[in-house]
């Protein structure tokens, strides 16, 4: 069976073509890969055709394969696919004039079970690799001639999964997106989200290359928080917020908090006034999220008013923004992946 490329480090890339190959054969074969996005061997042309003939017999580059593709009326651009043993996962880009964010998936399912998330509904099957998640970045990038390394382009790891849950590979895959000699993309631009797992947030916060962090809040007690997240009945809010003040900010970062607005659940001003006391120590921002609404979802999203008033509540103390929705017609927006076609 042929080795998959696509997830390998450098040094991974140099033992595998072996010490009868010379290195800048092993930095021209990573470029290739992350760099010129090669999704094939016989495309690496910086190579001697008889060395991609030899490549070619053992290696594979290992690209996902995009089943389907759906276009928003804002732009949105939702991406279906699949990986080698068959099962699928999303990925979505949003281009704006003065930058472009891809949102890719770090796990099959998700096994959080927030109830107000469609991809809740499909539960959970399996992490990605370090590859499958950096071959989502390709997929998109190559398909809309982008070039990470040279227009701003943002990530966020925002898709199906816990990314915090599957760290060791969102990691690897973390390095090889950051590699100014690979992908390109700078840990100012790349976000993780988490239900908020302390310890894995600890143990990402030891990390030399590490993306910004962002943690899903939507409660303001935890009663509230426990019952719409399950995972989260694990930690108390109260440990969750002194992790996040002791988590050690670069001196360009602030936290990032996730708020979804359920209609009469989580919006009122005393949740405001709640999450405003206790978001005020930590160096952050607050995004509201209007709750994107899909089949199964027992919840409506917040009228615009209620948002605003909460957002005039909680911008008082904290930076407070509305995140405006997108790809909500195409079932690209935020909670709305469970990798329907349409």
């Amino acid at each position: 069976m042929a080795q998959v490329l696509l997830g390998l480090e450098f040094t991974e890339i140099e033992k595998a073509l072996g010490p009868d190959h010379p290195a800048f054969r092993a930095r021209q074969l990573y470029q290739a890969i992350y760099r010129r996005r090669a999704s094939r061997i016989e495309q690496m042309h910086p190579l001697p055709a008889a060395l991609r003939s030899e490549l070619a017999a053992r290696f594979e580059v290992g690209w996902p394969e995009t089943v389907a593709r759906y276009e928003s009326a804002d732009g949105t651009r939702r991406y279906l696919l699949r990986m080698s043993d068959g099962r699928t996962v999303e990925a979505v880009l949003m281009p704006e004039q003065a930058r472009d964010t891809i949102c890719i998936s770090t796990q099959v399912g998700c096994p959080a079970g927030c109830r107000f998330c469609m991809t809740a509904l499909a539960g959970f099957e399996r992490n990605l690799t370090a590859g499958e998640i950096v071959g989502q970045v390709l997929v998109i990038a190559q398909d809309n001639a982008l070039d990470p390394a040279a227009r701003r382009v943002n990530l966020v790891m925002m898709g199906m999964g816990e990314p915090l849950l599957n760290l060791r590979e969102v990691l690897k895959a973390t390095r090889l997106l950051a590699d100014p000699e690979g992908v390109g993309l700078t840990v100012r631009r790349m976000t993780v989200s988490t239900v908020g797992l302390i310890p894995q947030m600890e143990e990402l916060s030891r990390q030399q290359v590490r993306p910004k962090l962002a943690v899903s809040l939507n409660a303001s007690t935890d009663e509230q928080r426990h019952q719409l997240m399950p995972i989260t009945r694990q930690y108390l809010l109260k440990d969750l917020l002194a992790a996040c003040r002791a988590y050690p900010l670069r001196s360009w970062e602030r936290l990032t908090f996730e708020y979804v607005l359920l209609k009469g659940v989580n919006d009122s001003d005393a949740d405001a006034h709640r999450v405003a006391r206790l978001l005020a120590p930590i160096r952050s921002k607050l995004n509201l999220i209007a709750l994107n609404p899909g089949p199964g979802i027992p919840f409506e999203p917040s009228d615009p008013e209620r948002i605003a008033a909460f957002q005039a509540i909680v911008r008082r103390s904290k930076p407070c923004f509305i995140r405006r929705p997108r790809g909500q017609d195409i079932y690209a927006a935020c909670g709305q992946l469970k990798r329907m076609t349409l």
